[in-house]
């Protein structure tokens, strides 16, 4: 677990959360959130660029990542979109954070969303990859064109037991599968795979992935405790902070042409950034246009 920021912990309701906090700390701070199958090794390289433009960063381990665990036995090991949100906002609460620039992408980009979306008077700016995050689960029984569906091949197969199974023996060997077909431009090494593998060995991985991927298309119930937040994401609320969306224009889940259409999303300032040659992992691929983003923000 070695970051260039401090690992440190907090708890909620639900959590103890693990982060990794640098940069000045009376500074504004810069929530950095990761997604699957990734963690906060993909911000090493933007951290240390945001704490040298004078702003304080936090990294948390989203749930069911690294070193973060659940408090008790009896709470739903959920990864729905509510839950995420959720747990971005409690984190906030417990380190005493009344506004923060908050950027992610996939995961951590739709918590991310959903609290701009919600409390926008805690979010100073918002970077997010991919544009517009909030999951439609009303809509999502609507298929989607084939040359899209056969790249979300990974979900379906969470659907079922077999999945269930191979991620719990296979989730190095496929995540890393993940991160080839995503981002098929980056040439990372063994070393970099592995020092983020070893978040997925978190006790509670599989059950919040599966939990995760099945809620989102309505094959998994909720937990209660986010159907107040579930119940207002249906609406698709709009986005009314300003909003850098970075999409790498090698995208091998998301392509780059389906964040095209996001703008009316965003009710206030939105820009949208294509990041050459970089796939679905924007951070680590291409760290300097994401702390772009972010430091600008931050600057507003």
């Amino acid at each position: 677990m070695a970051g260039p920021g401090k690992l440190s912990n907090v708890r909620t309701d639900v959590l103890e959360i693990a982060y990794e906090d640098a940069g000045p700390p009376d500074a504004l701070p810069a929530i950095l959130l990761h997604g699957f199958p990734y963690d906060p090794r993909c911000y090493d390289a933007v951290a240390p660029l945001v704490n040298a433009a004078g702003f304080r960063t936090i990294v948390p381990y989203l749930r069911g990542y690294g070193p973060t665990r659940f408090l008790s036995a009896e709470t739903p090991r959920s990864g729905q979109q509510g839950a995420l949100a959720h747990d971005l906002l409690q984190l906030m609460d417990a380190l005493e954070i009344p506004k923060a620039v908050v950027a992610g992408y996939d995961w951590g980009g739709r918590a991310a969303c959903i609290v701009s979306a919600l409390w926008p008077e805690r979010v100073q700016g918002l970077a997010t990859g991919c544009g517009y995050n909030l999951q439609n689960i009303p809509a999502s029984i609507k298929p989607a064109h084939p040359a899209s569906e056969h790249r979300h091949w990974y979900q379906y197969y969470f659907h079922t037991e077999r999945g269930r199974a191979g991620l719990t023996a296979n989730r190095g060997e496929l995540s890393r599968l993940l991160w080839q077909l995503w981002s098929p431009n980056w040439d990372f090494d063994d070393a970099t795979f592995e020092a983020s593998a070893i978040s997925f060995d978190n006790p509670d991985f599989v059950d919040v992935v599966i939990q995760s991927y099945r809620h989102r298309y309505g094959y998994a119930a909720g937990d209660p405790a986010y159907g107040e937040i579930e119940k207002m994401l249906e609406a698709q609320p709009a986005i009314a902070v300003p909003t850098i969306s970075l999409h790498g224009d090698a995208d091998g889940v998301s392509p780059v042409d389906s964040s095209e259409g996001h703008k009316k999303h965003f009710t206030g300032a939105y820009e949208r950034r294509v990041v050459p040659r970089a796939g679905h992992n924007v951070p680590q691929e291409s760290p300097k246009h994401f702390a772009e983003a972010v430091i600008e923000l931050c600057r507003r």
